[in-house]
């Protein structure tokens, strides 16, 4: 008895310093971004940008992202305590499956059911009616006459937001124009490449600032096509676009996994979309 009293402590606190090794990889991240170099900087910048979508590349994946060599991805992986890029990979992978500090910033890990839910759907509703009154609606109006007058029209996202990307190509496909949707940043750059003055590319992106999606906007105005950005105010992207819709969402998205970031976006794209529906020159397609 003893002996258990004596090594159950040590084992405690060693499960502690694991869970806390594990569950702080973002911010752990987050707190040396000023101590790392200008290029490693790049790389966490990439990762806290999309973090599901990081753990699902390959090193010269996010390398070609992140504008950077493999050896500094590996460099960086081991500023973190990691022995590489495949073990940082694991750590990432750890820091978003578990834990409710990555859930939502209001969730304690001792809540019933009936307080979290509460509080999800009360975080939920306080946010979207916070965006719908910050909503520019002439932003809005725009876009969707750009829509209406589109000969096809792109849907792009990464990470969550390419679920949303996808949302809007369902709803849109019915409308009688073509719809492209890619979570492929390889097919979304030809895409991209092939179009004209008659397209409009809509990019999703809360954080706006995901590389490879600036790139996109960039490359789209540059064969003509209209670019509608979906994120946050005085991102880069926001600035690429053509046109840019705004959503003042109170989400870390850095650190919590997207909720009301990707209900706003939803929303949104039902908003363009029932728009759509009440121009006067489309017949919906049943």
């Amino acid at each position: 008895m003893l002996k258990r009293l004596m090594i159950s402590p040590i084992n405690e606190i060693a499960s502690i310093d694991e869970r806390l090794v594990t569950m702080n990889m973002l911010e752990k991240i987050q707190s040396r971004l000023e101590h790392l170099s200008k290029s490693e900087r790049k790389v966490a910048e990439v990762i806290l940008a999309e973090p599901a979508q990081a753990i699902h590349s390959s090193i010269a994946a996010l390398a070609l992202e992140a504008g950077v060599s493999e050896p500094t991805v590996n460099r960086f992986c081991r500023s973190l305590e990691t022995r590489g890029f495949p073990d940082f990979k694991l750590h990432l992978a750890q820091s978003l499956a578990h834990g409710t500090l990555y859930v939502n910033r209001n969730v304690d890990e001792d809540d019933s059911v009936e307080s979290y839910t509460g509080k999800i759907f009360e975080s939920a509703m306080a946010s979207l009616d916070q965006v719908h009154h910050s909503l520019d609606m002439s932003a809005v109006n725009r876009a969707v006459d750009l829509l209406t007058q589109a000969k096809k029209i792109a849907f792009f996202g990464l990470g969550s937001s390419a679920a949303v990307a996808h949302d809007a190509m369902n709803k849109f496909f019915r409308f009688n124009v073509p719809v492209i949707y890619s979570d492929d940043i390889v097919l979304q750059r030809m895409s991209c490449m092939n179009c004209n003055d008659d397209d409009v590319v809509v990019i999703i992106s809360h954080t706006g600032r995901t590389k490879s999606q600036v790139e996109l906007a960039q490359l789209a105005r540059e064969n003509d096509a209209m670019v509608i950005a979906i994120t946050s105010a005085g991102t880069p992207l926001a600035r690429e676009a053509t046109l840019s819709i705004t959503l003042d969402v109170p989400e870390d998205t850095d650190i919590y996994m997207p909720m009301v970031s990707r209900l706003a976006q939803l929303t949104l794209i039902d908003v363009l979309a029932t728009g759509f529906t009440l121009a006067p020159r489309r017949k919906i397609q049943r």
